[in-house]
């Protein structure tokens, strides 16, 4: 019996690959199966090796909140290739990026482009702790701001679909510093900064904590942690990699209009191309060199073509109407799959905001990590495999968020829907 080409592709990558792969979740070994290979995608959908199209929910990983391959753009990346790649020197693209950045998000003065979310969390915590003189950073238990050694602790995403509880390789006195508490426990938040406030640099959150499913913040957790930060004089760093300008115009910070001190971008500000950046106020970063002392650097930070699809891509998100229908749409989908699976009987819980969603195989509420691993693994398995045989691609990962785009039509999620209420009640 012949093989698929996503098989036969896979066997080929596993023989020089670790895993086959070149980020852990994408191997879909915890939802029983194996990566399909991507040959091209379009607007809201993606097409495999073996010819089979899917309506694409993953959008790889957030950043593609204008369905894959934009005219706008597609137009701006060809005319950077014509121009030049990279230069490892400054271009006006860097600039205008960064304007647009400073211009939509108040608490942001300056900021530095990098390549990747991990490098922009690890570049802030380092930059807290340079800034204040001091050694200690909070984060929450689930929250994955990549995998710099100092904040793989009590990691969400592709840590907890591989069930591993941290990682090898990290010395025990490079992690001493790094606290790590419940998301949305408040109490636990304001009695480690009674004790040890005047030793914290920084504490790091995502806003919206989408790497253990999709979480949002209890009411009044966001407003401890800014409350107490200035309290203490520690620096309050928003990791707002997935959902910077995914939830909102202003992203998470302006739709909970609570102002951190450093922020962290990544995604959406490079419309698909490698790209991370940390920005702040002022006094803060001033700090990093060639102005202050605390080094970070990178070769292809803000390279030309990241650096233009960014711009292509939020100048495209300037109209509020583009969030507006991007939330409608999503909250279709939710309520949808919440129906399928009510209609089943089925322990099924689901959020979401602006464009940013999740969903739980649980009966209770979900404000934690705790929570969160209550779900049925095995009925989320066989959901994603079922929506999979239909057409629809889910992040092969119940501890994941999903996202929807712009490019994604009514049709796309009644389509959607459909699948659903068929796979729930098959399971």
């Amino acid at each position: 019996m012949a093989i698929s080409k996503s098989t036969a592709l896979f066997n080929a990558a596993k023989a020089l690959i670790p895993g086959g792969v070149n980020s852990p979740v994408r191997a879909c070994g915890s939802v029983g199966g194996q990566p399909i290979f991507i040959e091209r995608g379009d607007k809201s959908r993606l097409y495999d090796v073996d010819g089979n199209a899917y309506i694409d929910y993953v959008l790889s990983w957030g950043p593609l909140i204008l369905g894959h391959r934009p005219p706008e753009v597609i137009k701006a990346l060809e005319h950077v290739l014509g121009i030049g790649t990279s230069f490892g020197a400054p271009t006006a693209l860097e600039t205008q990026l960064a304007q647009l950045v400073v211009d939509r998000v108040p608490s942001v003065d300056m900021i530095r482009m990098v390549n990747s979310g991990t490098e922009a969390t690890m570049s802030a915590v380092r930059l807290a702790r340079g800034y204040t003189g001091r050694d200690i950073i909070i984060k929450f238990d689930g929250c994955y701001h990549g995998h710099a050694d100092t904040l793989l602790v009590a990691a969400g995403s592709g840590v907890a679909t591989l069930g591993i509880p941290g990682s090898p390789g990290i010395p025990d006195a490079v992690i001493s510093n790094t606290y790590s508490l419940p998301y949305n426990d408040i109490k636990g938040f304001e009695k480690l900064m009674a004790q040890k406030g005047d030793r914290v640099a920084g504490v790091i959150v995502e806003p919206i904590a989408g790497n253990m499913g999709m979480v949002c913040p209890k009411e009044g957790f966001l407003e401890s942690l800014r409350k107490m930060t200035t309290q203490h004089g520690s620096v309050l760093i928003f990791d707002e990699v997935m959902t910077g300008f995914r939830v909102s115009k202003g992203s998470a910070q302006g739709y909970f209009k609570i102002t951190p001190d450093l922020s962290c971008f990544g995604k959406v500000i490079g419309g698909g191309l490698p790209v991370g950046a940390y920005g702040g106020r002022k006094e803060i970063m001033d700090q990093i060199a060639p102005v202050g002392s605390v080094y970070q650097a990178g070769t292809l930070s803000g390279n030309p073509l990241a650096m233009a699809a960014g711009i292509a891509t939020l100048t495209t998100l300037q109209d509020d109407t583009v969030y507006a229908e991007l939330d409608r749409k999503t909250d279709r989908l939710v309520k949808g799959l919440q129906a399928a699976a009510d209609d089943a009987g089925i322990a099924f819980k689901t959020c979401h905001v602006g464009s940013m969603a999740g969903f739980f195989f649980t009966d209770r509420e979900v404000y934690n990590f705790e929570d969160a691993k209550t779900c049925d693994l095995d009925r989320f398995s066989r959901f994603y495999q079922g929506m999979l045989a239909r057409g629809v691609y889910l992040a092969p990962s119940q501890f994941e968020a999903c996202f929807v785009s712009s490019a994604h039509t009514d049709t796309d999620i009644d389509t959607t829907i459909e699948a659903a209420v068929s796979v729930m009640a098959a399971l």
